[in-house]
């Protein structure tokens, strides 16, 4: 399993605006990250609905949150006009605090890509399946990830129209509040 920070260092995002803090609201408790990509050409995938779509690139925002309780991180990406792209849903074994104060998480693996226009695609099943063959991963870990990509599921993927909204809102939340003394990590 690979362990990865939410400020994405080592993914050449470690001198973008990167900010995260806590979120104690009614519509989410966890953490929250926010990455502004500030430059860079743009990067796409393409999916059956949605076409081309924008995963990174100069005006993109990333809005990152691990419910507690959770075991995933969804990251929303945001394009200029404030309309997402594309989720990216990573299931997680665990998460971790780094001494520097940002936040880790151990991926599990498997992950849960869904765009506004209906597409929903798990990814890494094949990674999962072999590190759990290989027994790099007890049976626990395995049922909990694939509980957890059917629950995301479940959760975000049936109305994109709710879960866009309330990423939205939690976005809009952050970036009020991105400059508040209990945000633990700014790197401007």
């Amino acid at each position: 399993m690979k362990r990865k920070r939410l400020d994405r260092d080592g993914w050449g995002f470690s001198h973008f605006p990167y900010v995260q803090m806590r979120l104690e609201l009614p519509e989410f408790c966890g953490m929250a990250c926010m990455i502004r990509i500030t430059s860079g050409e743009y990067c796409c995938w393409h999916m059956p609905r949605a076409g081309r779509v924008p995963v990174c690139g100069a005006g993109m925002t990333w809005l990152q949150l691990i419910p507690d309780g959770g075991h995933h991180v969804l990251t929303a990406k945001f394009l200029r006009n404030g309309r997402i792209s594309v989720w990216y849903a990573d299931v997680i074994d665990r998460v971790e605090l780094d001494p520097d104060g940002v936040v880790a998480f151990v991926d599990a693996y498997l992950d849960v890509i869904f765009s506004p226009q209906g597409d929903v695609k798990v990814d890494d099943r094949d990674e999962l399946d072999a590190a759990y063959a290989a027994g790099d991963m007890a049976q626990e870990q395995y049922q909990r990830t694939l509980q957890e990509g059917e629950r995301i599921q479940r959760a975000l993927c049936g109305d994109v129209r709710v879960t866009e909204r309330w990423c939205r809102k939690l976005l809009k939340y952050v970036k009020k509040h991105q400059y508040d003394e209990d945000v633990l990590r700014r790197n401007m």
